[in-house]
């Protein structure tokens, strides 16, 4: 079963961030350090970048190899 984009994404984004939303996680990182904070700004803009530029096959791939890592 193929996943589309946005799929992947939601389970990379579950599989990095667990319950938090990403920019709650954002947020969180900046209250404790604006420098650090603005780091996770950039990392979370770059990982939505790869996920709109990677194929979806390439995604699915990836997610295969980390949930059997983690199984």
């Amino acid at each position: 079963m193929s996943l589309s984009k946005t799929e992947a994404k939601q389970l990379l984004e579950r599989l990095i961030f667990e319950d938090d939303r990403p920019q709650d996680w954002v947020q969180d990182v900046w209250g404790m350090s604006p420098t650090l904070g603005e780091t996770a700004a950039k990392l979370l803009d770059v990982f939505d970048a790869l996920i709109e530029s990677c194929p979806e096959e390439k995604l699915e791939n990836l997610l295969q190899d980390f949930y059997q890592d983690s199984l």
